[in-house]
């Protein structure tokens, strides 16, 4: 009796933890989904990603396939900051900028200030 009570709590733990494991895996293809997503609208996705009826994209859920030389070259950086998508690109950009008109101390800052605001 004591063995068959143990069997049916095991039974019970798989059967559990089975769709938890594919909560995870669900988790991951959402978040990559959602990147470049921030605030209201990251939340308000992951909230439909997650329920049951969502369907990811087939490569959403799969891992990344490693870079090879041919595909890790990187794009040209746009050449004006009104141009760069990103806060990021701005950033590159602006700091290029600065680099290249060799600014330091409080002339920098007060550049890539400007800079960035663009």
């Amino acid at each position: 009796m004591k063995k068959l009570i143990a069997l049916a709590c095991l039974g019970f733990a798989f059967t559990v933890s089975a769709p938890a494991f594919a909560a995870g895996e669900k988790m991951k293809g959402c978040n990559k989904e959602a990147t470049g997503m921030k605030g209201d609208e990251r939340k308000a996705f992951m909230k439909k990603c997650l329920s049951k009826d969502y369907e990811l994209k087939a490569d959403a859920a799969k891992p990344a396939a490693p870079a090879t030389p041919a595909t890790a070259a990187k794009p040209a950086a746009p050449a004006t900051p009104a141009a760069a998508a990103t806060q990021q690109d701005k950033m590159k950009v602006c700091n290029a900028e600065a680099k290249t008109k060799a600014l330091q101390g409080t002339d920098r800052k007060l550049f890539m200030s400007a800079c960035l605001k663009k």
